[in-house]
Parts: C-alpha cells; sequence; structure tokens
C-alpha cells in the first residue's frame, strides 16, 4: 500500500483483480472503471504475483481455485514481501474457499462470493478502500510524529538562528508534502528597538525576498496579522498560518505552509509547530551570541526597507482608486504631525502620528471600486464594508511589529468620544490620544476635500462642524488645538504644498 499525504480521490487507487475466467476479468473491469476505479486484470496467477511485486497496487481481487497456483497460495507468496496490500477474494466456490485460520493467517480481509452479484464485490470494494483509508491516516501520523523525534534534536543541536530556520523549514515540509515554507520573525534580538526582521523561506521561495514580497498581497499580509494578533492558527484554503511565540506568550512571528494537505495533516503540523518553537527559543536565548550582528542587521534592514516599500505601494493604490482623495493620506499626516508639535510631543510620537496618517486608510485596499467610488449615499451594506477599513488596515500593518505602535492608531482612527465610533465602540479615554488627534485631522481633511457625493467645506464650515462635533465625535482638547492651528491655515497650505512627506 502506498503512503499518500495529498487528497486522494476514487481514481488514484489502483486496483489488480486475478481470476482463469477472462470474461469475468473483463466484467470485474468494466464494472470497476465504469464507476471510477483504475483496475488491471490478469488470467495468470504467476503474472498477478510479478504485478504486485512491481505495480504498486492498492488492493488485490482474486479467485481463489486456479492453476498453477490457488489464491490463498498465490497470497501466501505476495505476504512474504507485501504486507500491506488489502486482498478481497472473490470467488464463485464457496464449498472449497480456505478455511478461517487460513484466511486470518494471511491477513486476508474480505470476502465476496459470485453468486452474490456485483453490487455485493461493488459494497465490498468501497468498505475496502474506507478501512484503507484509516489505515493511511494513522500510517501518516505515525510516520509524520517520527519525523517530528527525528528533527527536533536537530533543531535544538543548531548553532545560529539561521541554521535553527533552515531546519524546521525542512522538517516541516514533508509532513503535508509541501513544497513552500516560510519563517517571518521579529524581535529576535530583544534589544527593545522592535525594529529587527528575519524572514527564512524554503522551497521555491529559494530564500528569495522577492518572491516572499511579491506574495504578500493584502489578503495574506492580514492573515498573518491576524494570526499575530489572535496568536491561533489559521487555516487557509491550501496553506496554514502558525504563529511563533516567545518564552512570554509575546508574538514574534508566523510559520506560514502552503500545501493542499494542511487541513487533513493539521495536528500533525501543529505538534511539530509547539515543538520547533520550544527549540527555536532555546536557541534565541542562548545561542544568540555566536550569531552575527551583522548578518542579522543587514537581513532585517533589507526586509525591513523592502516591507515598508510594499506597504507604501498598497497605500498609493489606495490613493490611485480615487481621485478625489489622492493626497488625502499625506495632508493627514500633516495636520496629525502639526497637531502632535502644538502639543509639544516627543520625536518619536511624532514619527507614529505621521506614518500613522499615511497608512490610515490603507485597509481600503481590498474595498470595492464600486463603494469607494459611488457618487450617492452609501446603504447600509456597503457602510458596513466601509467601517472594516480601520480592522482590515491595523491587520495588515500587525503582520510585522515593526509597525505595532502604529497598529492602535489605525484601528482606533474612526472611534468617538461617546462611544458611537468603530470598530471597537471604544468610548473617551479608552481610544489612544494619538488616534484622536488623527481623527481630528482625517475628519478636516475629508471635510475640506471634494468628494463624489458632495462639494468640499469652506474653512468655516468645517471649524464649525469641528467644533460641533466636540466631545461627542472629538476629543475637545485636540480640536481646540487644531482650531488654533487654523487661524494661520493659509500657511499651513502652502506648507502641505510645498512639502511632501516621505518615508525614511
Amino acid at each position: 500500500m502506498r503512503s499518500r499525504n495529498a487528497a486522494v480521490t476514487l481514481a488514484d487507487y489502483k486496483i489488480l483483480a486475478v481470476d482463469d475466467d477472462i470474461a469475468i476479468i473483463k466484467a470485474v473491469k468494466t464494472l470497476l472503471k465504469r464507476n471510477g476505479y483504475q483496475c488491471d486484470g490478469v488470467t495468470d496467477p504467476l503474472l498477478a504475483l510479478e504485478k504486485v511485486r512491481t505495480g504498486n497496487y492498492d488492493l488485490l481481487i482474486l479467485d481463489y481455485r486456479m492453476e498453477p497456483l490457488r489464491g490463498d497460495e498465490l497470497v501466501t507468496e505476495i505476504r512474504k514481501f507485501n504486507q500491506e496490500i488489502y486482498i478481497l477474494f472473490f470467488t464463485g466456490h464457496q464449498e472449497l474457499a480456505p478455511p478461517l485460520k487460513t484466511i486470518k493467517t494471511l491477513d486476508i480481509q474480505g470476502y465476496c462470493g459470485k453468486s452474490d452479484g456485483f453490487d455485493r464485490l461493488l459494497l465490498a470494494i468501497e468498505s475496502a478502500f474506507k478501512s484503507i483509508a484509516r489505515l493511511r491516516k494513522v500510517q501518516n501520523f505515525r510516520d509524520g510524529l517520527n519525523r517530528i523525534l527525528e528533527a527536533v534534536p536537530r533543531i535544538c543541536q543548531t548553532q545560529s538562528i539561521e541554521a535553527t530556520l533552515e531546519e524546521i523549514l525542512r522538517g516541516i515540509l514533508p509532513l503535508v508534502n509541501s513544497k513552500n515554507a516560510f519563517v517571518l520573525m521579529d524581535d529576535i534580538t530583544q534589544t527593545g528597538s522592535g525594529k529587527n526582521i528575519l524572514f527564512k523561506g524554503i522551497g521555491t521561495y529559494n530564500r528569495s525576498l522577492d518572491k516572499i514580497l511579491g506574495m504578500l498581497n493584502p489578503v495574506l499580509m492580514e492573515q498573518i496579522g491576524l494570526t499575530r494578533i489572535n496568536l491561533q492558527p489559521l487555516r487557509l484554503e491550501n496553506a496554514v498560518i502558525f504563529p511563533l511565540e516567545n518564552q512570554s506568550t509575546q508574538s514574534i512571528g508566523v510559520f506560514y505552509v502552503e500545501s493542499p494537505n494542511c487541513n487533513t495533516a493539521f495536528q500533525l503540523l501543529e505538534i511539530y509547530v509547539s515543538q520547533v518553537t520550544i527549540a527555536l527559543n532555546h536557541v534565541i536565548l542562548h545561542s544568540l551570541a555566536k550569531y552575527q550582528n551583522d548578518e542579522l542587521n543587514q537581513s532585517s534592514g533589507e526586509l525591513q526597507t523592502r516591507y515598508f516599500d510594499t506597504i507604501e505601494v498598497l497605500r498609493l493604490a489606495v490613493d490611485a482608486k480615487d481621485v478625489y482623495t489622492r493626497g488625502h493620506s499625506d495632508r493627514v499626516a500633516y495636520y496629525a504631525a502639526k497637531i502632535g508639535q502644538a502639543f509639544n510631543m516627543s520625536r518619536k510620537d511624532l514619527e507614529l502620528l505621521r506614518i500613522g496618517g499615511i497608512f490610515h486608510d490603507i485597509g481600503k485596499i481590498g474595498t470595492a471600486e464600486e463603494i469607494l467610488l459611488k457618487a450617492g449615499k452609501l446603504d447600509p451594506r456597503e457602510f458596513q464594508e466601509i467601517q472594516k477599513h480601520p480592522e482590515k488596515g491595523a491587520n495588515i500593518l500587525s503582520a510585522v511589529s515593526m509597525f505595532k505602535e502604529v497598529v492602535p492608531l489605525i484601528r482606533f482612527h474612526h472611534e468617538r468620544i461617546d462611544g458611537c465610533g468603530y470598530p471597537d465602540r471604544l468610548r473617551g479615554d479608552q481610544i489612544p490620544f494619538l488616534a484622536r488627534i488623527l481623527a481630528v485631522a482625517d475628519a478636516f481633511d475629508a471635510m475640506t476635500s471634494n468628494r463624489l457625493y458632495r462639494p468640499k467645506l469652506s474653512l468655516g464650515e468645517a471649524v464649525e462642524q469641528l467644533k460641533k462635533g466636540a466631545g461627542t465625535q472629538f476629543d475637545p482638547a485636540v480640536v481646540d488645538c487644531f482650531i488654533q492651528l487654523l487661524l494661520d491655515y493659509e500657511n499651513l497650505q502652502n506648507e502641505v504644498a510645498a512639502g511632501t512627506i516621505t518615508l525614511t
């Protein structure tokens, strides 16, 4: 019997029928092929012996009374080299069938009389393949556990993060007959910077940043972010994403395994990942000093730059969808940073406001253009879809921890002081102060920009709307601060027009 990891169809099973009556062979082959099975047939038991030896069959259907070998004699020879093939007797001489003791000794799993008809034979074959499938599942699980037992000691013996990740990936591929897997990690140096990122891919990715970043479409980035936020495996159609945690149960990355068989082998993958995570944490804690810092910094710096560039491309794609909102995120970043300066915020917080402004609408990348570009009022379903963008954007930026401190700004920039905002209906001080600043900057630029569904408001009208929303929609202190800045509105507009906010 063959061991398979991929999903099996009826046509994947190979059947060999053996009977010295050619008419029976033709009838059985016709019946089985009509029902979706792959079947060969022979009338010579000696030829059948060779075909089983070389043909990799799953099920043998044979007559008992044959020359020069009876059915039980043929099985005796087969069992000398093949203990796994499922054997079903199909005989017309029930009174000459071997005794029960012989059937048990030779591990003959089924018996069906020719007088019972072909319908009974089909039922026996279906039952046989159910048994084969169950046995394969057990064998695959056993083989997988053995692979895990072999792989984990090798992983624990490695001397660097690079080598550890490679061993982990090499061990995970055969569990699900996969060709592609990768690990995306960050914070592995525990230096507190939160900026280090390490990628390791294997298979057709061949450790290529271009390959992995080519895969990082908004959907996969959001899925990686969700996995890290929830610290729960995420099953996809043809892949699984597992969270990677440190010893403090904090997310430091993900394992991604691509295979159509991931769901059927999910338990094995879960066991493997739990074991290798322990080994990986051991290497991080005890062998990090041996890891070349310059190599880490080079790898981390390259991936950080490339990932930042990928996010920027997504952000520009959002702007490009709607000519009426083009430049909106840059202006929001500018206004938010100016408000932060007025509050004498640290350089770090000003940078968070700037980046938060640039990326606050990135979650709209997956929103249908007919919704974004609708000239009339959104219906409830469409508005519900628009309301998903803060959460989607936060998930996308959660994929790597370099954006960890920006994520709350993205997620909460549509929350309201009165608790009627979205997505979490936070109220008052529950909303991070930087997100409250971003909310005012976002609303003001939206009001003073032309939209398909309305013309822009004048400065005076926009200021009145901010005042009206203070204490309900907006933080009153932020509104008061911004209104003071707007007294020099002409200079603000000149600065917006003259300067461009770029990523550093």
